[in-house]
């Protein structure tokens, strides 16, 4: 690995002493356990809103995109209600069109190559 070595330094000293990390990772550290409980409390099905929602009337003040960052950091997503749409029903009988540039998808100059659904290649 290619590191400086103020950077390796850097982290090294950081792990000896946690108190000197920046704000922002201390008070990630303390919001995890409290939106994992929140997660975890609610069946697992609560979004990063609801999360958030929910800390505020505990609470505990903090932004909605925060609890986005860290939900989305340790793994928890909410549930996705509602059906799937399928947008395409693929029938293997259809007849598939003909390849006209025998799959051969490169040209050797710029507008050499010219194909479309039911005309011949055509070769300028």
């Amino acid at each position: 690995m290619q590191v400086a070595p103020s950077g390796y330094r850097r982290h090294a000293a950081l792990l000896r002493e946690p108190g000197k990390r920046c704000a922002r990772a201390r008070r990630d550290e303390a919001l995890l356990p409290q939106i994992e409980r929140v997660w975890q409390d609610n069946l697992q099905v609560y979004g990063a809103d609801k999360v958030w929602r929910q800390l505020a009337r505990e609470g505990t003040v903090v932004a909605r995109c925060t609890v986005e960052r860290l939900m989305r950091r340790q793994g928890l997503r909410g549930v996705m209600r509602g059906k799937v749409v399928r947008t395409t029903i693929s029938d293997a009988k259809a007849p598939c069109p003909l390849d006209r540039v025998n799959r051969q998808f490169h040209a050797e100059r710029p507008n050499h190559v010219y194909s479309s659904g039911d005309d011949e290649a055509a070769l300028p």
